[in-house]
């Protein structure tokens, strides 16, 4: 299992009462039907999204070029009535261009601070991995503590943010591989594979009949969800019951990742507590109020897999994370 599996369909149109959990639902849920106007396919990177925001996570996107990454992100922003920003990252943008910096006023004679688009709700950081370590580390504040600080002064970013990186994973000349550290800041890491000959067949369908990428308005793509509703569902999540048994099968699967001979740094807490999270997310979001061992089990992989380092050896043997983390759910009791 790559991803989690599609979220049920739901009704599509704006919330009911804010506050009202199945109203809250319904319009996330709306989310997938919007997206897809203009996504085809690519569920599961739909789903991990709407986790991510119940979740106050960030997700990375990682796919060939082409799979319709940024698309699918931008098409999110579109379904939701919250800010949005784009930064096309390259090999000269500097941190200031992220973070914004402090810009002189002749006519006050003063430096006022001039915000950069990571103030916003929904970041798109495009490419990510094509922009230097200096640059790259001037998001890690605001990914862990939703704040920046520019010249000693701290600065809040709104709530709610998300930042949604995507990266291309064959093509290394000119790109900076994402250090540990940030990577661990990324709740989700989804893998947007190449479609089925199904889905292209409709995509190239849909561009014979006038579809144009740029324009998302002309899709129909309208917004269905927006604070209220996060904030509602943010508090149904949060009320959904953990028994002990779940919270010990999270432990034991991430300490099992440790103890792969095929692995150097396996899963820390942070990660425990991320798949906690992502698995209570998903199991709310398909209409429980409790966690159960499946929940655990769909979000494992695109929760897990990036906060694990392979051996050298491992990785000349075809090992990979995803084969590691396949091997433990295998071997992990599971709850009854």
């Amino acid at each position: 299992m790559s991803a989690p599996p599609p979220a049920p369909t739901g009704p599509v149109g704006t919330a009911g009462p804010a506050g009202s959990d199945d109203a809250a639902r319904a319009a996330l849920e709306a989310l997938r039907s919007e997206i897809a106007k203009a996504v085809v396919g690519q569920d599961p990177a739909v789903t991990g999204l709407v986790v991510a925001l119940l979740c106050r996570g960030h997700v990375l996107l990682e796919g060939v070029p082409g799979v319709a990454k940024t698309l699918l992100v931008r098409a999110l922003a579109a379904s939701l009535e919250l800010d949005t920003t784009r930064v096309q990252f390259t090999p000269d943008l500097m941190p200031s261009d992220v973070t914004g910096s402090l810009v002189y006023d002749a006519r006050t004679t003063e430096f006022s601070f001039q915000p950069g688009p990571v103030f916003t709700n929904l970041l798109l950081a495009d490419e990510i991995n094509r922009t230097p370590p200096k640059t790259q580390s001037s998001l890690l504040e605001a990914m862990e503590e939703r704040q920046v600080t520019v010249d000693g002064t701290p600065r809040l970013l709104p709530d709610p943010f998300l930042v949604a990186a995507t990266q291309n994973p064959v093509e290394y000349e000119g790109t900076y591989p994402l250090p540990e550290a940030q990577l661990d800041r990324f709740l989700l890491k989804m893998t947007v594979p190449l479609p089925t000959r199904e889905d292209e067949v409709a995509v190239l369908t849909r561009h014979a009949d006038g579809f144009d990428p740029r324009d998302l308005k002309a899709a129909g793509i309208r917004p269905v969800a927006g604070p209220a509703d996060l904030e509602a569902a943010r508090g149904a999540v949060a009320k959904t019951a953990v028994s002990p048994e779940i919270t010990g099968y999270v432990v034991d699967i991430c300490r099992a990742t440790r103890e792969s001979p095929s692995v150097s740094l396996g899963v820390s807490p942070r990660g425990a507590t991320a798949l906690l999270s992502t698995a209570r997310a998903w199991a709310w979001l398909t209409g429980r109020d409790y966690v159960t061992p499946d929940d655990v089990k769909a979000l494992a992989l695109p929760t897990l897999r990036h906060r694990i380092q392979l051996r050298p050896e491992a990785q000349m043997e075809g090992v990979t994370p995803d084969s590691v983390i396949t091997a433990v759910l295998a071997q992990v009791p599971v709850p009854r």
